[in-house]
């Protein structure tokens, strides 16, 4: 279980890094950012998939695809979806909405306990309830004070919902999935790294290739540790553990100089606290869980004990 904890905080300490790698990005936009971590994750990703024995997976779609070729247009749904959120994720600290875009990914869980309910008629606890509720009047008093709530917000609590949603759907809910949506977003990525111009002014095709490589060994890395975590540790524990991204992509956010204006602090703290009721529930069921277990082997220990004894 601690490799479990170490991979996910790995996983989740990455994507914070990778925040603060924007920040050597200066000279590329967001487009031609998104382009070299595909082209760059894609290697990485697929040496990872060797190691862990999961290439198998590409296969299984391919062969999907060769028997229903309309396979093939659900899963370029897919590729879309997903290629905007890693868009998303590296524009919006390079273009200042860090903050915005980390509050989606405190929301996201929250998102999909709504979808849990709706779609798959799943009952929410109580505390599920007040995190709910909680949730709602964070984002009802963003509309009271903007009149909306920001874009990039919406777009990662609900677009990765219907990310995750679609993929559980389709079956492709692996590595082998990610890897087919990378592939399909390949002509994307080539585009913008084509037509927007290679090589930054300023600098040296070396210094491109460190910082293209860095890029995509860092996203596969997050990726990769993410996904062993999710092997190695019980699901409410690692549930528990993927809410210490979005933490670290705040601080990150702060420390690069963005900031958390007075009348947004309303906006925030009650989306916030919505996120630590599930995080103690959470831990409540985790515990109870490690108590039965403890109970159990108490209880066989006595039996056997008194089998022996008989």
């Amino acid at each position: 279980m601690l490799q479990g904890i170490a991979l996910s905080v790995l996983a989740s300490v990455t994507f914070g890094v990778l925040y603060f790698y924007s920040q050597l990005l200066t000279g590329i936009n967001a487009e031609q950012t998104f382009g070299w971590r595909m082209i760059s994750t894609l290697p990485f990703l697929t040496l990872f998939m060797w190691l862990i024995g999961d290439l198998h997976f590409i296969k299984q779609i391919y062969e999907k695809i060769k028997q229903h070729p309309v396979f093939l247009l659900y899963l370029l749904l897919s590729s879309l979806l997903v290629s905007i959120q890693l868009w998303l994720f590296m524009w919006g600290p390079m273009n200042g909405r860090g903050l915005q875009v980390s509050l989606g990914y405190f929301l996201l869980p929250l998102v999909l306990v709504l979808v849990g309910s709706l779609f798959y008629k799943e009952k929410l606890s109580k505390f599920q309830q007040a995190a709910v509720a909680l949730a709602i009047l964070g984002v009802a008093h963003e509309i009271w004070q903007q009149g909306t709530i920001a874009w990039e917000t919406l777009l990662v609590a609900f677009g990765y919902a219907a990310y995750f949603f679609l993929r559980r759907k389709l079956k492709t809910d692996h590595l082998g999935g990610f890897w087919w949506d990378i592939v399909l977003s390949l002509p994307v990525a080539f585009y913008y790294v084509s037509y927007l111009g290679t090589v930054p002014d300023g600098w040296s095709i070396l210094n491109l290739l460190l910082v293209v490589t860095g890029l995509g060994l860092f996203s596969a890395i997050g990726l990769g540790s993410y996904i062993l975590a999710s092997r190695f540790l019980p699901m409410v524990l690692f549930g528990l553990l993927s809410y210490l991204e979005p933490i670290l992509l705040a601080l990150a956010s702060l420390m690069i100089g963005e900031t958390i204006n007075p009348e947004d602090w309303w906006t925030y703290i009650p989306i916030w606290v919505a996120v630590l009721l599930l995080v103690v529930e959470g831990a409540l069921h985790l515990w109870r869980q490690q108590r039965n277990t403890r109970m159990l082997k108490r209880n066989v220990a006595q039996y056997e004990k008194r089998q022996d004894e008989n």
